[in-house]
C-alpha cells in the first residue's frame, strides 16, 4: 500500500499547530495552578495576616516573621551566588578559552544544577551547620541557597554575554580599550538583559525553595535578630502547616504571598530591564 507523501507546506502548518498547541497547553497549566493558589489564598490574606506574628505554630496569626525571614535568606543567597556566578561566566566566557579545566568547570556547573534541593540541604546540615559552627541559622540557609541558585546564574550569564556580537569588543579594542575595559563598558551592559534574567531565576529558585532549608534555617516563629538566628522562611511555613494539618486556610495564604511575590519580581525587573534595552537601542 503505498503512502501518500504530505507536502512541505502541509508539513509546516502541521508543526506549528503542534507548536501552537503545546505553548497555549503550558499556559493553560499555568493559569489553573496559579488561579487555583490565588482562589483559594487571597480570601485569607489581609494586613493582619501579612504584619502580624504566628499564633499557636501557625494555625491561626500572621506570617510577619517568615517574609522578613524568607527577605533575609534570599538577600544573603544573591550576595553571594550573583557575584560568583557572573564573575566565573565573565571568565568563562572572555578569558579562559576551551581548555580542559574550562571543560571540567562547565561540566561541574550542569551537573551541580541537576542535584536535587534535598542533597543541597544535607549538604548545608553538614557542612554549614555542623562542620563551620554556623547551627541553624539564617546565615546556614542563605549559604546553601547560594549554591543552589550559583549554577543557573552562571549559565544563564555565559550564555548571554557570548551571544554579544563579537564586534562590539572588536570595535572597542581597535579604539585602544584594555581586554578589562572592553568587557567592564561594552559586553556585560550589552548582555545585562540575559544576566539579569539569570539572576532572577536564581532569585525565584532561592525564594521559593523548602527542601534546602529544610536542615539549615531551623523552624523558629520569631523574627531573625542576626545572620546566625534560626528563622523560617515563607517556603519551610508552608511546608510544615500543610504537611502537619496545622492550618491549611493559612497556607493557601502563604502560597498566594509567595505567588504574588515572584509575580511582582519577575513583572518589575521585565519591565525594567525592557526599559533598559530600549534605552541602550536609543528607542
Amino acid at each position: 500500500m503505498a503512502f501518500r507523501i504530505i507536502s512541505p507546506k502541509n508539513v509546516q502548518m502541521i508543526m506549528k499547530a503542534i507548536f501552537w498547541a503545546a505553548g497555549i497547553t503550558t499556559i493553560v497549566i499555568l493559569l489553573i495552578i496559579i488561579g487555583y493558589v490565588l482562589f483559594k489564598g487571597l480570601p485569607v490574606i489581609n494586613l493582619d495576616f501579612l504584619f502580624s506574628e504566628p499564633i499557636d505554630s501557625g494555625r491561626s496569626g500572621g506570617i510577619f516573621p517568615m517574609i522578613i525571614s524568607s527577605a533575609y535568606v534570599t538577600l544573603i543567597a544573591l550576595l553571594v551566588a550573583a557575584p560568583l556566578g557572573v564573575g566565573a561566566a565573565v571568565y568563562l566566557a572572555e578569558y579562559s578559552g576551551e581548555t580542559t579545566a574550562v571543560k571540567i568547570i562547565r561540566f561541574g556547573a550542569e551537573t551541580l544544577a541537576s542535584i536535587p534541593s534535598i542533597v543541597f540541604g544535607l549538604f548545608g546540615l553538614a557542612f554549614f551547620v555542623i562542620y563551620l559552627g554556623m547551627g541553624w541559622s539564617v546565615l546556614s540557609g542563605g549559604l546553601t541557597l547560594a549554591l543552589m541558585a550559583l549554577p543557573t546564574i552562571l549559565a544563564a550569564s555565559e550564555v548571554s554575554i557570548e551571544s554579544v556580537n563579537k564586534s562590539y569588543s572588536e570595535g572597542s579594542l581597535a579604539l585602544g580599550a584594555t581586554k578589562w575595559q572592553t568587557v567592564y563598558q561594552v559586553v556585560i551592559p550589552a548582555a545585562l538583559p540575559g544576566i539579569t534574567t539569570g539572576v532572577i531565576l536564581g532569585m525565584a529558585r532561592a525564594i521559593a525553595e523548602a527542601a534546602a532549608i529544610l536542615y539549615t534555617v531551623g523552624a523558629a516563629l520569631a523574627i531573625p535578630i542576626s545572620l546566625l538566628d534560626p528563622a523560617r522562611p515563607l517556603p519551610l511555613h508552608l511546608y510544615i502547616i500543610a504537611t502537619e494539618g496545622i492550618s491549611m486556610e493559612n497556607a493557601y495564604g502563604t502560597a498566594a504571598v509567595l505567588v504574588i511575590l515572584i509575580l511582582v519580581i519577575t513583572i518589575t525587573t521585565n519591565t525594567l530591564l525592557d526599559r533598559y534595552t530600549k534605552k541602550m537601542m536609543g528607542r
